[in-house]
């Protein structure tokens, strides 16, 4: 998805343009998350960036994507540009936590 978003069209209030928008962005991943898996990935993952245009988008983290539009608004800005692409993406396990088997010396209770 790539699309830039007016926030000053005649009629419409600003802001709700902007929930209007990233309701879009929300819809967009919500319909991609649900598409079949390629063989040998986990999870859809997703590249985004964001900027006021599309020469000036920056890659965002996924996660910050929302805040990225709200700080791009909340500098002044008229319009923003998005682009989310999905991407297969594979879990890696996490490392097993060693078990600590000293016992503290000093205890919190009286005996």
């Amino acid at each position: 998805m790539r699309k830039t978003y007016r926030l000053d069209l005649e009629g419409k209030h600003p802001d709700r343009l902007l929930e209007a928008s990233k309701h879009d962005i929300r819809k967009y991943i919500k319909r991609e998350r649900g598409k079949a898996l390629p063989a040998g990935a986990d999870f859809w993952d997703f590249d985004s960036k964001a900027g006021v245009d599309e020469a000036s988008a920056q890659p965002v983290v996924f996660a910050e994507l929302i805040r990225a539009v709200d700080a791009l608004v909340a500098a002044g800005n008229k319009q923003f540009f998005v682009e989310v692409l999905r991407k297969p993406g594979k879990r890696t396990p996490r490392p097993a936590a060693e078990p600590t088997t000293e016992a503290s010396p000093e205890s919190d209770f009286e005996d």
